[in-house]
């Protein structure tokens, strides 16, 4: 019992201990930090747009180099996914989130001194890109493990932070601009962004000790008791093999030994307890970067997905504009359309929270309809022709990408895929695979236009994407469905070889002893 209190407390007080998952507590916490971590990296990533005209006036470049800044950015901090999970295991969340903080104003401050665009590639898509993977990752994670019934519905809510960032964010620097210029209006973003440093400080550790532990023990002592008790009677005890304890039809089960068995079996039993207690904390040092999700056909297919899906993520909020200018729409229509897709995703992601909060619905067939209907909207944009047509098709893909993108990194956590425990480094490699998408996507869509002149073949080429992204989620289930019935049938394999073998041995030696001792008895 000792053993078990050191245990406990060999943790520092920082972490939060809990007997099972709170799904709530300092959650709620770290949900605010979350809303906030988000508006500040993906919301000012997708904001960035206000600053692409005066980009190419000062540095004389085109729209794709420019482009390229956010492409690289975006890859970067995808890319480097591997690398935040590692170092959240090693040195923590918090440490890690903070850091990216700082590494993301250091970027965005130091783009506001740039003299060319290639400096801009160093300053935003490296350093504030390899931040914003420190930042967003880990809180994202974290967060998952403080909820298991409300998981889906917190995580929702809380990553509407990017949807409000895009509708308020955007209009405040346009208008920041007119007055202080772009460089001061993009060092104020910057300065901004440190509040991340902030939101990681509340980012508290939680352990999640299991009952099963605390059962256990505590009945060693009676059943110790019980088992020197019952040795001078009985030679095999129904009581303590019940009890679990491993020394139940030892071969020393002889009425001359029993004064011996305390002593030998007191070492073995404060054995266990060290191996029990000790072996849990290491556990996340050890493995810094779990690869076994790898082996995991369910996982493969849902990385699949993720890769060919993030093809349609990006690129419809950026050519959203350039095309309802081609079709003759004005400037602030344009920018109507675009803030009616960010309200219409808050609301995908408040809905698709909702749902998958429900019990009895398997998540991820609701994640497939959603993508199934997302790929709908995208096809429908190069049908729109006027201005009320590209709302409606705005106003459809906002709430469906909504759905989505809220909610396919943390469904990583559910047992169809991976699991809870396997959420950090499936995360890590998951956002790794999606890297190329995202920095293929949008130079892609762009060849695309300059070859066919027209806006409608990027839609097209994030529809098949999505597509395709649709194709490989739906066999996830049944991917994982197969894996788990041929390990049960190893198990019940393993089980049917070994355990009848064992029994039998310890059957046959204490018989045999029964037999010896009566032969003994009978003789004297």
């Amino acid at each position: 019992q000792k053993m078990t209190v050191k245990a406990v407390k060999m943790p520092c007080s920082a972490p939060n201990v809990y007997t099972k998952v709170p799904d709530g507590g300092w959650g709620w916490t770290i949900a605010f930090a979350f809303f906030f971590v988000e508006a500040l990296t993906y919301g000012i990533i997708k904001s960035f747009g206000v600053f692409f005209n005066d980009l190419m006036e000062s540095f004389d470049e085109t729209n794709s180099r420019i482009s390229w800044i956010i492409s690289i950015c975006v890859f970067v901090q995808t890319f480097t996914a591997p690398l935040s999970t590692v170092l959240s295991n090693r040195f923590g969340h918090r440490f890690v989130v903070m850091a990216g903080g700082v590494l993301i104003s250091t970027g965005m401050v130091t783009a506001s001194f740039a003299r060319t665009v290639v400096d801009m590639y160093v300053t935003i898509g490296v350093i504030s890109g390899l931040g914003y993977c420190l930042s967003f990752l880990p809180t994202v994670t974290i967060l998952s493990q403080y909820f298991d019934k409300r998981r889906s519905l917190v995580t929702a809510v809380a990553s509407t932070g990017e949807c409000f960032a895009v509708f308020s964010f955007a209009p405040a620097i346009t208008a920041l601009k007119e007055q202080i210029g772009w460089r001061y209006s993009l060092l104020s973003v910057g300065v901004l962004q440190l509040s991340i440093v902030v939101c990681g400080s509340l980012l508290r550790p939680i352990i999640i000790k299991e009952q099963e532990e605390v059962k256990a023990q505590p009945p060693e002592e009676p059943t110790e008791t019980k088992y020197m008790l019952e040795n001078e009677q009985t030679r095999t005890s129904i009581e303590s093999i019940d009890s679990g304890v491993e020394i139940t039809t030892s071969p020393s089960n002889v009425p001359g030994n029993t004064k011996a068995e305390p002593k030998s079996e007191e070492p073995k039993e404060h054995v266990q307890i060290l191996v029990e207690n000790n072996s849990t904390p290491p556990e996340p040092k050890t493995k810094l970067l779990d690869f076994s999700v790898m082996r995991d056909y369910s996982f493969i297919c849902y990385a699949f997905f993720g890769l060919f899906a993030t093809l349609g993520f990006f690129a419809p909020s950026l050519y959203i504009i350039p095309l309802s200018l081609s079709l003759g729409i004005g400037k602030d229509h344009s920018a109507y359309i675009l803030s009616a897709m960010a309200i219409a995703e808050v609301f995908g992601r408040i809905s698709a929270g909702w749902v998958l909060n429900k019990k009895p619905i398997r998540k991820i067939y609701i994640e497939l309809i959603c993508v199934v209907l997302l790929s709908v909207a995208l096809f429908a944009f190069p049908f729109a022709s006027e201005f009320w047509g590209l709302m409606t098709c705005s106003i459809f893909f906002g709430f469906m990408l909504g759905t989505v993108a809220g909610t396919h990194i943390p469904l990583l956590a559910e047992d169809d895929v991976v699991g809870i425990a396997k959420m950090s480094s499936a995360a890590g490699v998951y956002v790794f695979i999606q890297s190329l998408a995202g920095l293929a996507g949008p130079p892609l869509a762009g060849v695309l236009v300059d070859t066919t002149q027209n806006y409608s073949s990027a839609f097209y080429s994030c529809a098949a994407g999505m597509v395709l992204g649709a194709v490989f989620l739906s066999l996830v289930r049944p991917c994982k469905a197969g894996l788990c019935q041929r390990q049960q049938q190893r198990a019940e394999e393993g089980a049917a070889e070994v355990v009848p073998d064992l029994p039998d041995d310890f059957i046959e030696m204490d018989i045999g002893k029964a037999e010896n001792s009566g032969k003994g008895s009978d003789g004297a």
